[in-house]
Formats: C-alpha cells, sequence, structure tokens
C-alpha cells in the first residue's frame, strides 16, 4: 500500500510521462511519410531524423520534472549513472522504425519509469493508429483510457501468435505449418496486441533491449499475462548489459502451457 507521497509522486510521474509520450509521439506523427534524413547505427539498426526529434523532447519533458532520475534510452549515449539511480526513465522514441520509415503504421513511442530493476509506469502510444497503452503498477491497463485483459485459456490458435516463425513452428505439431499472425514491426505494440487480447501471445527473438520492453512489460503483467523469458524467468532492467534473449508473453494461463512446452522441447 502506498503512503500519500508515494502515490502522489507515482501520479505525477504517469501524467508527466503520458503527455511526453503523447507529445513525441505527434511530433514524429507529423513527420510520419515525409522525406526524411536515416542513417544506420551499429550493424543494421536503422534511426531517423524522427528518432532524434522524438528522443530530444522526452529527455528534456521527463528530466525537467524529475531531476534526480536515470536515463536509458536507444538514441541516447548510455550514461552509466544510471546503475546508481532507484528510479530510470527507459524510453524508445520510436519502437519499429523500420516499419515508420516504410510508412508502415505498425510503430509507436514507449517509455517507463522502472525502480529498481522493475517498471511501475508504462505508456505506450501508436500515433498512426490513435491507441494509447497505459499502466501503473497495481492499477491495471488501459487503452485509450478503457481497461484492457489478455486472453484466458491454454488453446494455441496459430493465427493469434505473433512472432518469429520457428518459435510459433516449434509449438505446434512436427508437420503443421504455421501462419501466424502478420508480423507487427515494433515489438513493444506486439507485446501490447497481447495486453489488449488482440492476439494470445508473442514472441521475440534475442537481442531485445530494456527499451523494446520495459513498458509492454509492465502493461501486459497490468491486463493479466506474463512477459518473461522462454524459461518464464522475469525480466530486470536497468542492469550494465541491457540486452535480452528470447521472450515470450501471454495470458497467464497460456504462458506457463508455453513456458512447460519449451521447458520439455527446449530449442537446439
Amino acid at each position: 500500500m502506498l503512503d500519500a507521497n508515494s502515490s502522489a509522486a507515482l501520479t505525477h510521474d504517469r501524467e508527466l510521462l503520458e503527455a511526453a509520450v503523447r507529445d513525441a509521439g505527434m511530433l514524429a506523427l507529423g513527420l510520419f511519410r515525409t522525406e526524411l534524413k536515416s542513417w544506420i547505427k551499429g550493424a543494421s539498426s536503422p534511426v531517423s531524423e524522427a528518432d532524434i526529434a522524438a528522443n530530444d523532447l522526452l529527455r528534456t519533458r521527463l528530466e525537467q520534472g524529475s531531476r534526480d532520475y536515470g536515463w536509458l534510452s536507444e538514441e541516447s549515449t548510455d550514461e552509466l549513472a544510471r546503475l546508481d539511480r532507484e528510479k530510470v526513465w527507459i524510453v524508445d522514441p520510436i519502437d519499429g522504425t523500420r516499419s515508420f520509415l516504410a510508412g508502415r503504421d505498425d510503430w509507436c513511442v514507449s517509455a517507463a519509469l522502472v525502480e529498481r530493476g522493475a517498471p511501475v509506469i508504462g505508456v505506450v502510444f501508436a500515433p498512426a493508429s490513435d491507441e494509447c497503452f497505459v499502466a501503473v503498477k497495481g492499477s491495471g491497463a488501459t487503452l485509450n483510457g478503457a481497461p484492457v485483459a489478455a486472453t484466458a485459456g491454454y488453446a494455441l490458435e496459430v493465427s493469434r501468435l505473433a512472432g518469429p516463425k520457428p518459435l510459433i513452428q516449434r509449438l505446434l505439431p512436427p508437420d503443421h505449418e504455421a501462419v501466424p499472425y502478420p508480423r507487427i514491426g515494433s515489438l513493444a505494440l506486439r507485446l501490447c496486441r497481447v495486453a489488449e487480447g488482440r492476439i494470445d501471445a508473442a514472441f521475440a527473438a534475442g537481442a531485445s533491449k530494456d527499451w523494446d520492453l520495459a513498458a509492454a512489460d509492465l502493461i501486459v503483467h497490468e491486463a493479466g499475462g506474463w512477459a518473461t523469458s522462454l524459461a518464464g524467468e522475469p525480466l530486470v532492467y536497468n542492469l550494465r548489459d541491457v540486452t535480452h534473449g528470447i521472450l515470450v508473453a501471454a495470458g497467464r494461463e497460456r504462458h506457463a502451457h508455453i513456458v512447460e512446452h519449451f521447458r520439455n522441447r527446449p530449442l537446439p
């Protein structure tokens, strides 16, 4: 049970985060399907002017409203001082940049407040479809203000599973052809589709990062699901290494069934 001061601080941070994410999303939407400078960072990750502009807006707004919190973003140099902070903003200014640059709608702004390694507030805003998912620890998850819930049960209908086809295929009988849910370019949005019950389960290949996951992880959890490693281990954020392995998200009954399946039939 939160005391009055903690509750007031959480409300302030939620309002601050949701407003900043919405404004960053509308900024990015104004640049969507326009001529933009883009380039490749690292081995193959695209980034554009819109990513940087949204990142700058988010950092300015969030740091002005909470000067003692740490910062971790896909589009900022990692400042390891975050490891000493109890609370850290974890941000992906545009999750699904490939989709954004290709003119597809499956991208979003994703941001979370993480406290002692666990998300306590998460906001995922998909401006092109005007969908805003919000969750606060212990208070449920909403889509545009209406409560959402992950689907119950154990059934594995292939058309309602999303993620890499080899992982989905491994859930099925050996000769069953997988035709999963159409690809969702943003991982955060893919997980939110589980939270709202549009799909039953979603997978992520290895090498996803804190900023891809933190907000959507909380949204799935508050919608009655789990997002964990394939072995069922909870995700921990704001460590020195922010990379995660293969993940699965689903309603809790189905999640347990999938984790047990992979325990009995591990990946090679």
